[in-house]
């Protein structure tokens, strides 16, 4: 699914989920081999391969939910 990734005002990182029409904070993040994992605050974990470091915000990216 395709998903927007974004700065909030406070700083903190936000995942915007058109189809669901969800924004939630992102609250933590880990590496693993097969990509950047993010979990959000309704507890969803999303995994975006081929993620750039540092991101550059905002931008649209593919993820896969994981749970």
């Amino acid at each position: 699914m395709k998903v927007m990734l974004r700065r909030h005002t406070n700083g903190h990182l936000m995942v915007y989920v058109a189809k669901k029409d969800l924004e939630e904070e992102v609250v933590s993040e880990r590496v693993e081999s097969s990509g950047k994992i993010l979990t959000l605050a309704n507890g969803w974990e999303l995994e975006i391969s081929n993620s750039q470091e540092p991101l550059k915000l905002p931008q649209t990216v593919e993820a896969k939910r994981l749970n």
